[in-house]
């Protein structure tokens, strides 16, 4: 049987453009995805069309907010390299600070187990529980015990390698 998506399209649209309005807080944006999730969709057999197209819908509104993130990343990089060539003479000992700390960083790194560090790296880049999951082969239960332990233990052993400097310096 053949998905009737001209029906679907008219009684579920507005469903979709709401529940895109509250992932993205951009109405307009939403209506955008909404139409995109559909055509992406449209042509194929479904059992069950509606969960394939907020299944759809809801994927791209993830990729849209991790694209948003890298952009405000790479903008704040810009403006930190902006500001470094209007100085023109970047603060030395303001770099010196910056290199010891990540030198320090990771070597605290260096001391947590592989998965720990693999599965820490991932959630500080921005992937969510699930991809964690699937990326580390760890149960999704389990990504949210082993995050916090991860950051308590690079938290001490930042705190411990700043003491070793101390007592060496």
């Amino acid at each position: 049987m053949r998905t009737d998506w001209e029906r679907v399209y008219r009684t579920h649209y507005q469903d979709v453009v709401s529940f895109l309005s509250g992932m993205l807080l951009d109405h307009d944006r939403a209506r955008d995805l909404a139409q995109e999730a559909f055509a992406r969709v449209l042509g194929r057999d479904a059992d069950n069309p509606r969960g394939l197209v907020f299944r759809t819908a809801a994927n791209m509104a993830r990729d849209e907010a991790r694209m948003v993130v890298r952009r405000k990343r790479h903008l704040k990089l810009l403006k930190v390299e902006e500001g470094v060539r209007a100085d023109r003479m970047p603060d030395p000992s303001g770099q010196l600070e910056s290199k010891e700390r990540a030198r320090r960083v990771r070597k605290a790194l260096d001391t947590l187990s592989e998965t720990d560090r693999q599965v820490l790296v991932l959630w500080n880049a921005g992937f969510d529980y699930g991809e964690i999951a699937e990326r580390t082969g760890l149960s999704k239960g389990a990504i949210g015990t082993t995050v916090a332990r991860a950051k308590k233990k690079l938290v001490s052993a930042c705190e411990a390698q700043e003491e070793t400097d101390a007592a060496h310096g």
